[in-house]
């Protein structure tokens, strides 16, 4: 199986009040979300098209902990409170929503699907643990939550009753994915899997695994691929009945090298490309140039190189140059004197992703990504 997503379609930047989406399912022809951790108990309706917010739904005498993703059934809405980023919580849970009561009224109440990891016997408090999740999907009689590794970048699936009571979540399949899960939609038609998430240096990446079973859920091939979105903390993604996939990403900030608002995008599966001819002795070896660069400033660098290349096309005066990290923090500044033409030596920076930047003397700055591999 091959396909791409040249068709990726931002549609817009999301209202306010979901700049931190976590869940999308599509429903009755317009598109449900919820924010994650510390925010109100509700879903939001909006338009696939406009990105208006149209209803509101307030899940009545729950709180939300820590959603992070939300499926479906003919019968039911599951909301998954299964955020785990300290590997210590007692209290996971899906929300169980009867859609003939979200139909008709926008207060509902929710029945309460309680679990633990059976092979969790650990919990002590650990920043970005491995018992984290953020990918919750219905299969079958089963609900599946698919955690968010984030020291081993792999994602188990667990599964869980669809009937409300108090489980231990049965292991049902490892894949070392190499990347941070944190959305899923199962199409029961075709019989595959399909997940977002995001690499560690905040790369989103969607990928897809076929012919899943149920006694092992992540055994089918998997196909990965960037979203080429650039950078975007990517979190939910849903499939309608035509094909059509949507995702949404959270906001994200960190000045003074990394704005990324929470949006919506659009795509459908085409058949990919053929892949460079591992033989031919120029396939890969031209530079490439980098995601999302500004106007103005383009890098590019050889896969393996220590040397970046760069060309700035800008009118303004400049006074320096500098390297940023990934947290924003400047880790060599250049003043306008010592400035060299391209390429540059990065040949001291550890692999990471880094932002060359470029000062203006009327204190604006632009900066491009580059990766230090």
């Amino acid at each position: 199986m091959g396909w791409s997503q040249s068709n990726i379609e931002t549609i817009g930047v999301l209202p306010a009040d979901l700049n931190e989406s976590s869940g999308l399912i599509y429903y009755n022809n317009r598109l449900i979300t919820h924010n994650d951790s510390g925010n109100e108990a509700v879903l939001y309706e909006f338009d696939a098209e406009t990105l208006e917010i149209l209803r509101t739904i307030t899940i009545l005498g729950v709180t939300n902990t820590d959603w992070e993703d939300i499926t479906q059934d003919d019968a039911f809405i599951y909301i998954g409170d299964i955020g785990n980023n300290n590997g210590d919580r007692g209290d996971l849970g899906i929300l169980r929503i009867s859609k003939a009561d979200y139909d008709s009224s926008d207060n509902v109440n929710a029945e309460r699907i309680n679990f633990m990891y059976e092979d969790q016997t650990d919990f002590t408090t650990t920043p970005n643990s491995d018992f984290d999740a953020e990918a919750l999907f219905s299969l079958g009689d089963d609900l599946i939550v698919l955690t968010k590794q984030w020291q081993q970048l792999g994602t188990v699936a667990y599964r869980i009753p669809k009937t409300p009571g108090t489980f231990l979540a049965e292991r049902a399949g490892f894949n070392q994915i190499d990347g941070l899960v944190t959305g899923a939609s199962f199409n029961s038609d075709t019989n595959t899997l399909n997940v977002v998430g995001y690499s560690n240096i905040l790369i989103p990446f969607f990928a897809t695994y076929d012919s899943v079973s149920n006694a092992e859920i992540l055994n089918g091939t998997l196909t990965k691929t960037d979203l080429s979105i650039g950078f975007a903390q990517v979190e939910a993604l849903t499939q309608t009945a035509n094909g059509e996939f949507f995702a949404t990403s959270e906001a994200f900030s960190n000045p003074p090298v990394i704005e990324s608002a929470s949006r919506l995008f659009r795509f459908t599966l085409d058949d990919a490309e053929e892949p460079d001819d591992p033989d031919d002795p120029d396939s890969g070896d031209n530079p490439v140039e980098e995601p999302s660069n500004p106007e103005g400033l383009t890098v590019f660098k050889r896969f393996g190189s220590a040397t970046l290349g760069y060309n700035l096309n800008v009118e303004d005066p400049i006074i320096a140059m500098g390297i940023f990290d990934a947290s924003g923090r400047l880790i060599n500044y250049v003043p306008l004197e010592e400035i060299r033409s391209s390429p540059i030596d990065i040949s001291y920076l550890s692999q990471s992703l880094y932002y060359l930047s470029f000062f203006f003397l009327d204190n604006r700055m632009i900066a491009a990504p580059f990766f230090r591999d």
